[in-house]
């Protein structure tokens, strides 16, 4: 019998939808999750990532294991060469102090992050500033550097892990720095995220970015979020939780508000520390358009750095004085509107990336009921996949 084409055919429209994948991952659908819904009014980067500012590398290593570990770790890189030898300006907000946030008060005094950004649970903060510590010795051109400052963020993740046990090792931290890489960004439950919880659902690791237009300079700001935090969520605008019935005073054992946001935002436009902590605190702005309100007991954190090589302070120089070249104040408020909407679909992202977990004594966090979101999207006419 000869044939009709339909293998012909088949083939053709294999490979179109293959094509179409691939795009799609391009364009940020990685995590196989986003939102049906359109949050801001700036187009995203390639990835919808913090790695969409060039440089930028993420590293994570989730660790699970038995009935109860449910913990990890995630790095953020400035850039990928020598960072001590090449400092990145930087600046720290803290929006709600309660938390342990390592290396603040040298980068507020300097200006500046040597160290790759680490962030972790709560009582393992003192294991990853031996290993940022022993990442920065062992790089060549760092022989006889006596003194570094390791930065280094956390949330409390005892909900779900043993966190008493402080299960992740140094191995295990510097494993997620030296592997560290560009592109897509894993989302949810992984590295830091693993074990947090968000309005009251499994929270996680969440990122997204944000492209100015070339009339404003064409920069890009990218934001990674380890959210563990409470509030009433609202999801561009919609009153979410409101509407779930699960919110902040609603039922307070069982949506707990107490717990921490670390953010860190990421660009390429050239800023000294003074408006990167500007730039750091319209990132927190974000975290109340999800309905986020820093309780007392919430560590929220913005650390915020420029990759822009122009901006970038030497450990060492022959001269005694540098002249990077900074955008004006005037110059800055379309980056405010970019952290402000990262940060805001950094969060969602990390709640729809996440998935249901049980852990410790059984507690179980539920990932959020995605069918019952995109009918209230639509209820409030803002679903849009």
């Amino acid at each position: 019998m000869r044939s009709h084409g339909f293998p012909w055919l088949f083939t053709v429209m294999l490979l179109l939808v293959l094509s179409a994948g691939a795009e799609s991952l391009a364009q940020g659908s990685f995590s196989g999750s986003k939102p049906p819904v359109v949050i801001g009014v700036l187009p995203s980067g390639r990835y919808n990532a913090i790695t969409d500012v060039a440089g930028v590398l993420v590293g994570h290593k989730t660790l699970i294991s038995g009935t109860s570990v449910r913990t990890g770790v995630t790095a953020v890189l400035p850039h990928g060469s020598n960072l001590f030898q090449s400092k990145v300006p930087a600046a720290i907000y803290a929006a709600n102090g309660f938390g342990k946030l390592a290396g603040f008060t040298q980068v507020k005094e300097l200006g500046n992050i040597e160290s790759p950004v680490i962030l972790t649970n709560t009582l393992n903060v003192a294991n990853a500033l031996n290993a940022g510590i022993t990442y920065t010795l062992a790089q060549e051109g760092n022989e006889s550097t006596a003194s570094v400052n390791v930065v280094v963020g956390e949330t409390n993740d005892g909900y779900l892990n043993d966190i008493r046990g402080r299960h992740v090792s140094e191995t295990d931290l510097l494993e997620a720095i030296r592997n560290a890489a560009t592109g897509p960004v894993e989302e949810g439950n992984d590295g830091a995220g693993t074990g947090t919880v968000c309005f009251g659902f499994k929270g996680g690791i969440g990122t997204a970015s944000r492209v100015l237009p070339q009339s404003a300079g064409g920069y890009i700001v990218g934001v990674l979020v380890q959210s563990n935090f409470g509030g009433v969520l609202e999801i561009a605008g919609v009153p979410v939780g409101r509407e779930l019935g699960k919110y902040y005073l609603k039922d307070q054992l069982n949506n707990p508000v107490d717990g921490s946001c670390m953010v860190v935002v990421a660009t390429d436009a050239p800023l000294d520390a003074r408006n990167l902590e500007r730039l750091a605190k319209r990132a927190f702005m974000g975290i109340a358009k999800t309905g986020g309100i820093a309780s007392n007991g919430s560590g929220d954190y913005i650390i915020a750095f420029s990759t822009n090589a122009g901006a970038r302070v030497p450990h060492q120089s022959a001269e005694k004085e540098y002249q990077p070249r900074l955008l004006l104040n005037d110059e800055m408020s379309p980056l405010f509107l970019a952290a402000i909407e990262a940060t805001e679909e950094a969060i969602i992202n990390s709640l729809y990336a996440a998935e249901t977990m049980k852990g410790r004594g059984g507690n179980q966090a539920e990932s959020l009921p995605k069918d019952k979101v995109a009918a209230i999207l639509k209820k409030y006419n803002r679903y849009q996949p």
